[in-house]
């Protein structure tokens, strides 16, 4: 039997089903949203399963680290997330069938006999198969411990994969998998069918590393006389280097990019091209990717992680992103700059929302966004040091002064009026705009990234501006 054909036509039903043993991983992110736009695309359902059997690792505080890490991506997932450790008693009925119609067996090989039965196959250049699968349970001693065995075939075992196509083993390959530990406790394999099954999923997008574990899945789902699900295995991501990613690479949990201030739009739409593909598109918005996406456009090679990439698909979408939703979003960068900052001022909430619309095409991320926002909320007065300080030699000062009273006189406090008395005092002092817009953008901004004068100073306002004129002048005496 191998896979089901995928059937676009019908609803999938898809899941993510992480180990609660860290964090979500970036690769982990990827696996989440491949899965998740496959189901949302067919109107189907997407599913969360925590894999926690294993107790001794799994804790509550990498669940929700997991739960944390998806619902700041944006990918919700349908009901509640399922436990498989509450699972148990499921799986010991589905292997109790097993061992009905003879496809599972008692094993009461000792840890010692395992070991020395193991070196022999290996030797022998074959897998490990119990003496117990074909012993008459009546030998077997009384109250000895027990675990228990899923009985291995000869036959190959052939799966048919939405990204790697046909792949065959050899059923000699296979040991005797363990499903019930001597204390009841299901294997990964066991568990991961049983859970499957029992949940409707019906295509398992994830990485390639689980391959062999197909291989291995597809023999229990046969034995048990299940449909097998669509099965598509994607490469892992690479760092830039090209090697499978690791620590050295750098950031590797959602939560740290979170904290270099990408947003989750960009993030799911750099992970979206990061192995798959839609002709030479690059950009998508959630709607666009749930149309777009098929298991046919998922990649052999693996995708390397690419932080200028991310950095470039990231200021696309703070392009597009609500002006204020932004001005929430960056105000804490924003306090992380100005100690004491008041985020609640409302002097400050307005600023940062008239400039929004400029200031978010400066940036490719949050971070960057505060910095692009620094003048509009720095502290006064400010102290021109360096660089920042030579506009203000020589006759600055006067011709800043005489450029206020022009300010001041104003009832037009636009970009547009603003500009125009800009043009006005350059022609009556006969003088370059360089004379006038140097020590303004120094007075105004202390040297920080600001964009054209006239709009910084709308932003700022009357009295800011006049303030940090005034202050400049003084300090200039």
């Amino acid at each position: 039997m191998v896979s089901r054909v995928q059937n676009t036509k019908q609803p999938i039903v898809t899941r993510f089903a992480p180990s609660p043993t860290g964090y979500l991983h970036i690769g982990g992110a990827r696996t989440a949203l491949f899965n998740w736009l496959l189901a949302r695309g067919s109107g189907g359902k997407f599913l969360l399963r925590i894999e926690d059997t294993d107790r001794e690792r799994s804790s509550e505080d990498a669940t929700r680290a997991i739960i944390d890490g998806l619902t700041w991506l944006g990918l919700d997932w349908d009901g509640d997330p399922v436990s498989q450790f509450a699972n148990a008693r499921r799986h010991a009925e589905v292997v109790e069938s097993l061992l009905e119609n003879g496809r599972a067996f008692r094993c009461y090989m000792t840890e010692a006999e395992t070991a020395a039965e193991r070196q022999l196959a290996f030797s022998e250049g074959r897998a490990l198969r119990s003496p117990w699968r074909d012993r008459d349970a009546a030998e077997a001693p009384h109250e000895h411990p027990f675990t228990v065995r899923f009985r291995a075939g000869d036959e190959d075992v052939v799966i048919s994969d939405a990204v790697q196509g046909e792949v065959r083993w050899k059923g000699k390959e296979f040991d005797d998998l363990v499903l019930l530990r001597s204390d009841g406790s299901p294997t990964y394999n066991l568990a991961v069918v049983a859970d499957d099954h029992d949940m409707g999923v019906t295509h398992i997008v994830r990485g390639d590393d689980h391959l062999v574990n197909a291989a291995r899945q597809a023999q229990i789902y046969d034995a048990l006389g299940w449909d097998r699900p669509v099965f598509a295995h994607i490469p892992l991501i690479h760092g830039p280097d090209g090697k499978k990613l690791s620590k050295r690479h750098g950031a590797l949990g959602v939560e740290a990019y979170r904290d270099m201030g990408y947003l989750p739009e960009g993030l799911r739409n750099y992970l979206l091209r990061l192995g798959w593909a839609s002709g030479d598109t690059e950009f998508f918005t959630d709607e666009e990717a749930k149309s777009a996406f098929s298991l046919e456009g998922l990649n052999k090679a693996p995708g390397r992680l690419d932080f200028d990439k991310m950095a470039s698909v990231n200021a696309h979408h703070m392009k597009l992103a609500d002006d204020q939703r932004l001005v929430e979003l960056v105000l804490p960068w924003c306090a992380k700059l100005v100690d004491g900052l008041d985020t609640e001022d409302p002097v400050i909430r307005a600023r940062l929302a008239a400039a929004m619309p400029v200031l978010k095409t400066r940036a490719s991320t949050l971070e960057a966004l505060a910095a692009q926002a620094y003048f509009l909320i720095r502290p006064t007065p400010i102290t021109l040091e360096g660089k920042a300080a030579k506009p203000m030699k020589g006759d600055a000062p006067a011709i800043l002064e005489r450029f206020k009273t022009d300010l001041d006189a104003l009832s037009d406090w636009s970009a547009d009026a603003i500009h125009g008395a800009l043009e006005l005092f350059v022609e009556r002092e006969e003088i370059g705009f360089g004379k006038i817009g140097a020590p303004l953008r120094a007075a105004l901004t202390g040297g920080a990234p600001a964009p054209d004068l006239s709009l910084v100073i709308e932003w700022l306002g009357r009295e800011a501006v006049s303030r940090r004129i005034e202050d400049q002048i003084k300090s200039a005496l």
